[in-house]
């Protein structure tokens, strides 16, 4: 299974591991599903962990930060999207979506409401964490 996660939620699973969405980061590290990225989602990803009010509050240091790019260098595929999409008033968002169809992904997993309302781009689901947890348990199709 391959999915491109938002950042936000790398983020929130990075910083509360026992949180909602911190198995998430537990799933790609036993290498339940390919975690799609870019080249710009890993630039957005090491911008908002560089942020003081990040670094500093969650104790987010060079290590933390080192082996979060050792997980996604083992279980994740860098892909260099081509396509270009507007289907979003942030920009940032179209890059998670350029990600997803340039990466053959088989879900877009967010929670952000810009994407979650597209629900679907090019036959590629936009799921909540928490179903996507349920499609990797077996649970749920997500489609």
């Amino acid at each position: 299974m391959r999915a491109v996660i938002d950042t936000n939620i790398l983020i929130r699973a990075l910083i509360k591991p026992d949180g909602t969405v911190g198995p998430i980061l537990t799933r790609l590290a036993g290498g339940d599903f390919t975690l799609i990225y870019s080249d710009l989602l890993l630039d957005e990803l090491l911008e908002k962990l560089a942020l003081p009010r990040i670094r500093d509050k969650y104790g987010i240091d060079g290590d933390v930060i080192e082996g979060l790019l050792q997980l996604l260098a083992l279980r994740g595929e860098l892909v260099s999207p081509i396509c270009k999409v507007k289907l979003c008033r942030d920009p940032d968002d179209d890059r998670v979506i350029e990600a997803a169809l340039d990466g053959h992904a088989d879900y877009i997993v967010s929670g952000d409401t810009d994407l979650l309302t597209l629900g679907e781009v090019e036959h590629v689901p936009i799921i909540l964490p928490s179903i996507f947890l349920q499609v990797l348990d077996g649970t749920v199709t997500g489609r």
